[in-house]
């Protein structure tokens, strides 16, 4: 029979690794102490949050970089699909600019039209303009308005400016216009300034008109303007035809040739005034004492010549005539005296 067995006496481990317990919970409880009155493990813990940020930042770089790259791309579609429906909307916008513009330029060419028909209290028609053509050796243009509208040939065609032509040729739906500028048109003039009587020429230019066998005696000079005088009964007086800008000697030195800018604007426009037979015939019997004078040069003190009409105008003979070729002047080849009426 064994013997009585009591409780195991302890080993030496076990008792050491009691002892290293007991150690640490007295420890723990003497850091919660110190910690419940200093803070010190509070300030530790800070230090070394501080110590390990930069572990912090590279553990989250490549999570930062994709959410920067997610948003860059997702910008980028957005700013890109803006740009194209600004630019979508900036060109829409040019185009109705542009025109706004147009529109407002027509605007005020048919305002300048209206008012040249207010200023003068004439009877008008408007018509727009079809076709142009502006060939060197045919000066024309077609109008939306024909016969079924009233228009007749040989009724005058004026713009806010002046004087343009003359309608030559209809059909129901359309109308012809000769314009000043071809070179079968001629037209009588006066010089407004001192009332010489000439005649201008279409040279098949839209910037120029030629006045030949200008008197070197009739006081006309560059910047005098010209206008229709009323002769051969086609055109009525006093409407603008241009302004002299050039004088020359001819061939013969024995008169001036001079050049003309159209008043009217023959090259640009949608419309024109015609007008009408009745309004026509009322101003040329109404023709104002100032749109053609009788008076001579001399009495303004600006030419000497002509107030000695004692002196011989020199022959006519020796310089040969332009042709008479209009289409609307009857009277064309008479129309450019060699001197100014004396009083």
């Amino acid at each position: 029979m064994p013997a009585y067995a009591g409780s195991p006496a302890p080993k030496p481990g076990d008792v050491a690794g009691t002892l290293r317990l007991l150690a640490y919970l007295a420890l723990a409880i003497a850091l919660v102490v110190f910690d419940h009155r200093g803070g010190w493990l509070a300030q530790l813990r800070a230090r070394s949050e501080v110590l390990v940020q930069p572990v912090w930042w590279l553990a989250g770089l490549p999570g930062r970089l994709g959410d920067d790259l997610r948003e860059n791309t997702t910008t980028r579609d957005a700013l890109v699909a803006e740009n194209h429906t600004l630019h979508n909307a900036l060109m829409i916008s040019g185009a109705r600019l542009a025109r706004l513009q147009a529109a407002a330029a027509e605007n005020a060419r048919l305002r300048g039209l209206l008012a040249a028909a207010q200023r003068g209290g004439l009877d008008v028609q408007l018509a727009p303009i079809l076709d142009v053509d502006l060939d060197p050796t045919r000066q024309r243009l077609v109008l939306d308005a024909g016969s079924r509208d009233g228009i007749a040939v040989g009724q005058c065609v004026i713009d806010a400016g002046g004087l343009l032509g003359q309608i030559v040729a209809l059909t129901p739906q359309t109308a012809t216009v000769l314009l000043l500028t071809d070179p079968d048109h001629a037209v009588p003039v006066v010089d407004a300034r001192n009332g010489v009587r000439l005649v201008a020429y279409g040279q098949g230019r839209s910037d120029r008109l030629q006045l030949p066998n200008i008197p070197i005696s009739g006081d006309v000079k560059v910047g005098d303007a010209v206008v229709t005088s009323g002769l051969g009964g086609r055109f009525p007086a006093g409407f603008p035809v241009g302004t002299i800008v050039a004088l020359r000697p001819d061939e013969s030195r024995a008169f001036l040739v001079g050049d003309v800018r159209p008043a009217a604007q023959l090259d640009r426009g949608r419309d024109v005034l015609l007008l009408r037979r009745d309004a026509a015939t009322a101003a040329m019997h109404a023709m104002p004492a100032s749109t053609a004078p009788t008076a001579p040069a001399s009495a303004t003190g600006t030419s000497p010549h002509a107030a000695a009409p004692t002196h011989p105008a020199p022959p006519r003979a020796s310089t040969p005539t332009p042709p008479a070729t209009s289409v609307g002047t009857t009277s064309a080849p008479s129309a450019a005296p060699t001197t100014p009426t004396p009083p």
